[in-house]
């Protein structure tokens, strides 16, 4: 089933740059065209969502990592204020 070409204008990642997404119609799937994801089509449906795409910057897991979290280095403070240890 292939995607109408007005809603492939305006589908873009839904990651912070937004970038846009290239259609693979006999996969069925959107790639983004900066971050690499790859997001599925089901049933004719565009699965924009970062927890269900595959590849991207994490190399393989868009979720960045074993637990699905990407650590930003804020929670690195915030543990040696509680513990009292450094890191």
């Amino acid at each position: 089933m292939a995607l109408d070409p007005q809603l492939l204008d305006i589908l873009a990642c839904p990651d912070t740059h937004h970038a846009p997404l290239e259609y693979d119609e006999s996969a069925q799937t959107l790639t983004c065209t900066e971050c690499a994801r790859v997001f599925p089509i089901r049933d004719g449906i565009p699965v924009l969502l970062l927890d269900e795409a595959t590849g991207g910057p994490a190399g393989g897991d868009a979720r960045g990592g074993a637990e699905g979290k990407r650590s930003t280095g804020a929670g690195d403070a915030a543990a040696t204020e509680v513990t009292g240890s450094e890191p």
